[in-house]
């Protein structure tokens, strides 16, 4: 079915008048509307517009325009079926084989600081998503062009076939609709922030609104997910750039796991908690190690000595561009990954030889601020991350003894880490280093315990060293087992019916605690 007229309105005109140059060349009419027709003559491109094709001129400020039969029956139109070419010719209507048209930018106008209902209404797309939804309905004869990125390919199949196959048709009406799908969520979404009081004026979006429509599209495949046996792929925000780590770029090794990225994302999460060079290891979505330090070399070899065993094979993230001492400290060890906002050539060379190694350069884009989502049977729960920052003037010391200005900067760096363990969570921290770290336990006394395990198997001494934890202790153990350990100062929420007890046991060891009156709990 070759295409003989193509209806052609953009809001986004990038590449349409060279697009529509080929269309013209290949003798296809070109059909359009307002500004983009305007475009197109102004190019030099012979344009018919809508309101000669239909009789009727746009109306209602541009509202109605392409809202007709003749556009609408000449997409629709079944042209294998007898009874629609017959009504077709009885009203006089010319059939379009190919639609372009992309959507008014109703996010973009929605994220526009002060922006009023007026605004955000008369963005809403109306005549668009319906020639697109009329052309992806059909696609057994019409095609559907929604992304300016896709003119070139579909300008090329045209100029070989005058045609597009059937499979591109499909390709394009999938396209389509999810971009419809999208936009529809967008605008359910933001219409929550208008309000009716006896007019309609502009709220702030509720941070956990009545609906929430999330449109993902997949960016990588994944060999597996957690286990051979489990399909896993990794999706981003449809029409939306990569960003995060899920943008970071792959400079080197082998292909990414499922479990590669859960470590990562982790590894990374936990490295940009500080503001001087800091170093992250992450062994099974836990750190092993963290350190922050003058250069990135001490970060590192401090975050090693934490727990140097469970560092083999582990995931390594760091918060400065990695340089060429710390690669070449890092490559006595064996790495499954590591990620960074950067890598000096040195360390690329240091690197090179480690061909399985995955190195990911992170993106300049941060990460949007999304909400986090987690399924559970039957439905799925959503809430902000957690971004709370703890300022040191928001600690309460609880305990007749007061934490020196040394343990009170390990405390802060003990407390940024414990954020970043599975709960129960324990820290063992010295300025700027974990000594010993527990995590994941179903009593936070084991936690403890563990933590203190590692840091003797690690060869590291706790004497003098601070201990955070990510709850209240909810006895006494779990301190008296810290204070036993060498442990001088805590630091944990309170809220426990028994801080009484506690707080007597840190007083009876000499310890010093402090209460941020903030939980982290990490399920």
């Amino acid at each position: 079915m070759p295409i003989e007229r193509a209806l052609i309105s953009v809001y986004d005109k990038t590449g349409a008048a060279d697009f529509a140059r080929v269309l013209a060349s290949l003798g296809i009419e070109i059909v359009s509307t307002g500004g983009t027709a305007r475009l197109l003559r102004d190019a030099g491109i012979s344009v018919r517009d809508v309101a000669e094709l239909t009789g009727w001129p746009e109306m209602l400020g541009g509202r109605v325009k392409t809202l007709h039969p003749k556009i609408h029956g000449g997409i629709l139109f079944q042209r294998g079926k007898a009874e629609d070419r017959k009504q077709v010719s009885e009203h006089g209507i010319v059939p379009i084989d190919l639609v372009v048209v992309n959507l008014y930018p109703f996010s973009a106008t929605a994220a526009k600081p002060g922006v009023t209902p007026e605004e955000l209404i008369e963005n809403i797309d109306i005549g668009g998503p319906a020639m697109v939804r009329s052309a992806a309905k059909n696609f057994q004869s019409v095609g559907v062009v929604t992304d300016p990125a896709d003119y070139a390919a579909i300008a090329a199949e045209l100029r070989e076939k005058r045609e597009l196959s059937l499979a591109t048709r499909l390709a394009l009406a999938r396209k389509a609709y999810a971009r419809t799908a999208r936009y529809d969520g967008e605008i359910a979404t933001e219409l929550e922030r208008l309000r009716a009081d006896g007019g309609v004026t502009m709220g702030a979006l509720e941070k956990l609104p009545e609906r929430i429509h999330i449109a993902l599209e997949r960016r990588q495949a994944m060999r597996y997910g957690e286990n051979p046996h489990q399909a896993a792929a990794l999706y981003i925000p449809a029409g939306s750039p990569a960003t995060g780590l899920a943008g970071a770029t792959q400079l080197q090794g082998k292909e990414l796991s499922y479990n590669n990225l859960v470590d990562l994302d982790a590894a990374w999460s936990l490295a940009v908690e500080f503001a001087r060079p800091a170093a992250a290891i992450i062994k099974h979505n836990n750190p092993c190690g963290a350190a922050e330090q003058e250069t990135l070399l001490e970060a590192y070899v401090q975050a090693l000595a934490c727990d140097p065993v469970s560092a083999f094979g582990g995931v390594m993230a760091f918060n400065r561009p990695l340089d060429g001492a710390t690669a070449k400290e890092i490559a006595k060890l064996f790495v499954e990954c590591i990620v960074a906002p950067g890598y000096e050539p040195e360390a690329r060379a240091e690197l090179a030889g480690k061909k399985n190694w995955r190195l990911l350069e992170m993106p300049r884009e941060a990460a949007s601020e999304e909400l986090e989502v987690k399924r559970i049977s039957g439905g799925v729960l959503v809430q902000e991350p957690d971004r709370h920052e703890l300022r040191e003037a928001e600690l309460k010391v609880v305990t007749e003894q007061q934490p020196s200005d040394a343990e009170l900067r390990a405390l802060m760096f003990a407390w940024k880490v414990s954020k970043h363990v599975k709960s129960n969570a324990i820290v063992f921290a010295r300025e700027g280093q974990t000594v010993g770290i527990g995590a994941g336990q179903m009593s936070r006394v084991d936690s403890v315990k563990l933590a203190v395990m590692k840091a003797a198997t690690a060869g590291l001494a706790l004497k003098g060293s601070v201990v955070a934890s990510d709850a209240f202790f909810p006895f006494p153990d779990g301190v008296e087992e810290a204070g036993k350990a060498g442990a001088v100062a805590v630091i944990q929420p309170g809220g426990s019916v028994r801080d009484a007890d506690v707080i007597a046991a840190a007083n009876r060891l000499g310890m010093a605690m402090v209460f941020t009156g903030v939980r982290h709990f990490r399920h």
